[in-house]
């Protein structure tokens, strides 16, 4: 049996268990813990945070008048618009002595709202020279640009080429610069108002 030193101290007790290099690394673990845990919070936070502000810009630009604006997107309705405006103005601005008839026909098809009581209007000063002077007038479309395009109501650019014929006269060309407005009704788009430039 030996007798132990006061230096010396018994197997199993704590001062033998501990060991001098790692104390200082646990030490250091404990913060880094604490540090985890308060950055995953922080850091889902300012994820919601930044979402939650990607969001809202998206919704804006959305919001915009020109990104609700379909004849910037729906290339399909854009053309259906400008075929129905440009064939209405070619029909209803294109007459001679013999066929005004087929014009005013036009005009009830292609026509509604404002721009029906204005062409009756412009057609009944019209009439009285037609037949006397012999006038021909043909209109074409030349080039028809959406300006807006909102569900059922659609702004439009129109440029006309006319050639008009007094009697046996000589053709004059005439341009012609128009704002329409446009509204689909009855499984086609009628024109509600037109504005010369």
């Amino acid at each position: 049996m030996t007798l132990l030193n006061d230096s010396e101290t018994e197997p199993g007790t704590d001062d033998e268990n501990t060991d001098p290099e790692t104390e200082p690394t646990a030490r250091l673990r404990r913060p880094a813990a604490r540090l985890r845990k308060a950055v995953v919070p922080v850091t889902v936070t300012a994820l919601l945070l930044a979402g939650g502000a990607f969001l809202h810009e998206a919704h804006q630009l959305r919001s915009t008048p020109s990104a609700r604006n379909q004849a910037l997107a729906d290339t399909t309705a854009t053309h259906r618009v400008g075929g129905d405006v440009s064939e209405g103005l070619a029909r209803i601005f294109s007459y001679t002595p013999t066929s005004s008839d087929a014009a005013e026909r036009s005009a009830e098809t292609f026509l509604a709202g404002r721009a029906a009581r204005q062409y009756s209007d412009l057609f009944a000063q019209v009439r009285k020279s037609l037949v006397q002077q012999r006038i021909t007038l043909s209109t074409q479309a030349v080039r028809t640009g959406v300006i807006e395009l909102h569900g059922d109501t659609a702004r439009l650019l129109v440029f006309l080429d006319q050639v008009s014929r007094r009697d046996k006269g000589p053709a004059t060309s005439a341009a012609a610069q128009l704002t329409v407005t446009a509204r689909f009704q009855d499984d086609r788009w009628q024109i509600t108002d037109i504005k010369a430039r």
